[in-house]
């Protein structure tokens, strides 16, 4: 089975993922306009040109979106995707980067749990947790 977080965004997807793409060291591996679809004639002539899906992959997962249909995009709430870095530099450099232009609800930091540990919400609207975990021994009690 693979889980794959999908966000909707108001009209910056490709914004969004193009900032993903540098924050994570990721590829986008697909963009599709609604234009290119052949759905434009469904969204109005503004919008033909947003992102009906887009594809990221990093070396440790795939997270895609889209750009709602106008009208039908309502903020994020109650989730945040979950990024697991494998090293507590790679910690650092990712959440100051998803940082960039958000806002930081937890600063990054050692917790009881993790070498590094930090939440924010991006500057398109999206809640992220960055977790480094202390090795298994470590948390045993």
């Amino acid at each position: 089975m693979s889980l794959s977080p999908y966000l909707y965004f108001n009209g910056q997807c490709e914004e969004a993922f193009q900032f993903y793409e540098k924050c994570l060291s990721a590829k986008i591996t697909f963009m599709l306009t609604y234009e290119a679809s052949g759905m434009a004639a469904q969204v109005p002539a503004e919008w033909t040109k947003k992102i009906l899906h887009a594809g990221l992959a990093s070396r440790d997962g795939v997270l895609e979106g889209c750009d709602a249909m106008p009208g039908q995009y309502r903020k994020p709430e109650s989730f945040c995707v979950m990024f697991r870095p494998k090293a507590a530099a790679e910690a650092d450099r990712i959440f100051n980067a998803l940082a960039e232009g958000g806002t930081v609800q937890i600063p990054i930091a050692e917790t009881f749990w993790a070498l590094r540990f930090g939440m924010l919400v991006d500057r398109f609207g999206v809640p992220w947790l960055v977790n480094y975990e202390k090795p298994a021994a470590e948390n045993v009690s």
